[in-house]
């Protein structure tokens, strides 16, 4: 098998091996783990359709809550790349809609397998608690949380400023992201603001400038030295990412 293996690259690799376990078993657990290695794979290289339609096809949201926790552990994982990836593409709509359960969740740690929450430590007994530092991700597989984070405000940001310009005086006006909201809250509640340090200020600063409509403004806002240094430069293909943020910005930003 080793012999055939060389010289393929590592799509075909992934696609052959999983080929071989859709074919060959008969147990539901492994089958569900190959499928999502294999859009985790699709959506790490950056080929988000492909991604979209193994995860559209399989239906393993319909029946994923009825998996065991390291399962879980893997569709979440496998959700966050696939919304990640959607990000880097300009679907923003889809990232926004395939990071929306873990953001909004406040548990994006403890659903990524990166960590316990504190407060439910003293619910555990040992036993659970060994159990469940078992299923802790090794660090260097980590999703980076602020990464995350910032994906999803940014996305949401541009979904939901035009909106609420659009609907300012709509009384029944919903909200697309009630953490985007949350963090905006928190920004009027400040007696003093001054300039943007955290990567959430950075993107309530920028919500505020698309507002007036000053996409220059806000796209000094999202991108800059300090938001490159902890967001953006950990992306691949960065300069394409960027390019892609400031077309979305002028655009949303015309809009509102």
């Amino acid at each position: 098998m080793e012999d055939r293996d060389e010289g393929l690259s590592s799509s075909e690799l992934m696609d052959r091996l999983c080929k071989f376990i859709y074919a060959k078993d008969r147990s539901d657990r492994i089958r569900t783990c190959a499928i999502l290695c294999h859009i985790y794979h699709h959506a790490l290289h950056d080929r988000w359709f492909q991604a979209r339609d193994l995860m559209l096809m399989s239906h393993l949201q319909d029946n994923i809550q009825h998996a065991d926790p390291p399962v879980q552990i893997l569709y979440n994982r496998t959700m966050v790349q696939l919304g990640i990836c959607a990000f880097r593409q300009g679907m923003i709509k889809d990232a926004h809609n395939a990071l929306l359960d873990i953001q909004s969740s406040g548990r994006a740690k403890e659903l990524l397998g990166q960590g316990l929450l504190l407060r439910n430590m003293a619910e555990r007994n040992q036993e659970q608690e060994k159990v469940e530092k078992r299923r802790q991700m090794p660090f260097h597989m980590h999703v980076n949380l602020e990464l995350l984070e910032c994906v999803y405000l940014v996305a949401a940001m541009l979904l939901e400023v035009p909106y609420m310009a659009a609907h300012e005086f709509d009384a029944r006006r919903r909200m697309i992201s009630k953490q985007f909201h949350h963090q905006l809250r928190v920004s009027e509640r400040q007696p003093l603001l001054g300039p943007p340090e955290s990567m959430r200020e950075h993107v309530v600063a920028a919500s505020k400038a698309m507002k007036m409509g000053d996409w220059k403004a806000c796209r000094a806002y999202i991108l800059n030295d300090k938001m490159n240094a902890k967001v953006w430069d950990l992306f691949p293909k960065v300069e394409k990412v960027r390019c892609m943020l400031v077309r979305k910005i002028q655009e949303e930003s015309l809009r509102t």
